[in-house]
């Protein structure tokens, strides 16, 4: 298996679409390099839920051949703000790895996004994991992609049988303001996508979670209007 090839293809591809501003960008990219992409997304219990109902708006928006929603109730394990009854933080984001990190997250959604990839034919694979402006999780680095696609090289029938997968990872090395151009060459609208870990009770995002504020320091950067509504 590869990691993060560039090369365009005109076959099938499987996206993890989480509903947030990186799968979005990440499925358009998919498409404009020629593939029939399909996405997957993972109810895995998570107080964020808004972000399914974008996984869904942004599947129908992009049009994608197909979407695929499975639930694994992460909440069993717990041991993450996201997953249990944890406060979010709200006072910016720091060099250790948050608890806002779910154990193992990218590496279980990976795996069955492979599976879903084999079941399906296709054999590329497609996830929006950014290693630059991020919150510091271990299953967003370059040496965890790479990693990944070998153990799937290994683990797979069609891997042991030479027939590998391509693990795509592009906006690997990307900052946030980087994805907001994407976002913005795309023709994309931000208000599709949704980032914010802790919503308000009337549907805003926070404005002050991690993933909120790397998110507008993106777009500030960039020199461009999030069309998300923040409470603050």
């Amino acid at each position: 298996m590869k990691a993060n090839d560039a090369t365009d293809h005109s076959s099938k591809a499987i996206v993890l679409l989480s509903g947030g501003l990186d799968s979005m960008v990440t499925a358009a990219i998919a498409q404009e390099r020629g593939h029939e992409v399909h996405a997957l997304s993972v109810d895995y219990g998570q107080r964020h839920r808004i972000e399914l109902e974008s996984a869904s708006r942004i599947a129908e928006r992009l049009e994608l051949s197909s979407h695929v929603e499975i639930a694994l109730d992460l909440r069993a394990f717990g041991g993450s703000a996201l997953t249990d009854d944890v406060e979010v933080p709200k006072g910016g984001v720091g060099d250790a790895i948050p608890v806002t990190y779910v154990p193992a997250r990218n590496l279980v959604f990976l795996a069955l996004t492979t599976a879903c990839a084999e079941a399906a034919g296709a054999r590329d694979v497609f996830i929006g994991v950014n290693a630059l402006d991020y919150s510091g999780y271990p299953d967003c680095r370059p040496e965890f992609i790479a990693s990944f696609a070998e153990t799937a090289r290994l683990g797979t029938k069609a891997g042991v049988e030479g027939d590998a997968f391509t693990v795509h990872a592009p906006l690997q090395h990307m900052t946030k303001s980087d994805i907001a151009r994407e976002c913005e060459r795309l023709k994309l609208d931000p208000a599709w996508s949704w980032s914010c870990y802790d919503p308000t009770s009337s549907g805003e995002a926070c404005g002050r979670c991690d993933s909120c504020r790397l998110r507008k320091k993106g777009f500030a950067e960039a020199g461009l209007v999030d069309s998300t509504p923040y409470a603050d």
